[in-house]
């Protein structure tokens, strides 16, 4: 049995879908925070469990008889450290076989400013005794569909990350190895560094938007605190503004631009490029 937690966020759904199309039903359970948004998944045979990674004895029961769980990292930054210790606990007491954590690039000795919480959770995984795979998965393509629509709308956008580059794939790309580790044989012990095929920058984001729209657009690199500024009077709160100011700057130290063979190994197919995402992203608006 595998149990695939987070699974209605947007990975962890991608994820149940894949295993569905390999594994029966009966054999996958979603341990979802909010079991009736995953009414379509029960109703397809897929087990739901109610599982809050703020309430250990919800995981503890989400667990029980797990062959293989993917642990599927939170999204609340600070609070991650003691939500992941809390399923790993849940996965010992639970005599979980194989563990698989979604981490970040180069996660225990990157300067990445989301790195910390992943290395200390890939520290915990260690000291528990589970065996595991972790999964470093790079950026998702996703990540700037925001971007995207504004410069889809406008005709530009800004930043601070100069030419620095980014080894981004799609959430799907990223589920389809998950599914492969949780399917496959071999992977405990294992660490992947995954990341898209193609390496971009901001610039030949700008490239690729306006191919899909047909008309020119730019992108306008910032200093770091100009960028902050506008952030700031575009209207988001302080600690987004700071997060995305210091992303940006990772960016531009090289950090998300290692390209590795291992997730097109994992999905054996070339990841998908930028530029897919983008035409789908501006043939919605």
């Amino acid at each position: 049995m595998i149990v695939v937690t987070g699974a209605t966020g947007h990975l962890g759904k991608l994820v149940v879908e894949g295993l569905l199309e390999k594994l029966p039903a009966d054999q996958v359970v979603a341990a979802v925070r909010t079991p009736e948004k995953a009414a379509d998944l029960a109703e397809r045979g897929v087990e739901v469990r109610r599982a809050d990674y703020n309430d250990p004895e919800s995981l503890v029961t989400a667990l029980k008889g797990a062959d293989k769980v993917l642990l599927v990292s939170g999204s609340e930054v600070g609070r991650r450290v003691a939500q992941h210790q809390a399923v790993v606990e849940a996965a010992k007491q639970a005599g979980v076989r194989h563990l698989v954590y979604t981490s970040a690039p180069r996660a225990t000795t990157s300067a990445l400013v989301l790195a910390p919480e992943h290395k200390a959770t890939e520290e915990l995984i260690e000291a528990s005794g589970l065996a595991a795979t972790i999964l470093r998965n790079n950026w998702y393509h996703e990540n700037y569909a925001e971007t995207i629509k504004q410069a889809v709308q406008t005709g530009s956008f800004a930043g601070s990350a100069g030419d620095g580059r980014v080894a981004s794939a799609t959430r799907a790309d990223y589920a389809a190895a998950a599914v492969a580790v949780l399917t496959g044989e071999g992977h405990e012990g294992k660490v992947y560094e995954l990341a898209g095929d193609v390496t971009w920058t901001y610039a030949d984001l700008a490239t690729e938007i306006g191919k899909a729209t047909g008309r020119e657009t730019t992108y306008v690199d910032l200093p770091s605190d100009e960028h902050a500024k506008a952030l700031t009077q575009a209207g988001l709160p302080e600690p987004v503004v700071g997060l995305l100011v210091a992303l940006d700057a990772n960016t531009k130290d090289g950090l998300l631009a290692e390209t590795t063979g291992d997730l097109r190994a994992l999905i054996g197919r070339p990841s998908t490029p930028i530029g897919v995402t983008v035409a789908e992203i501006a043939g919605t608006l």
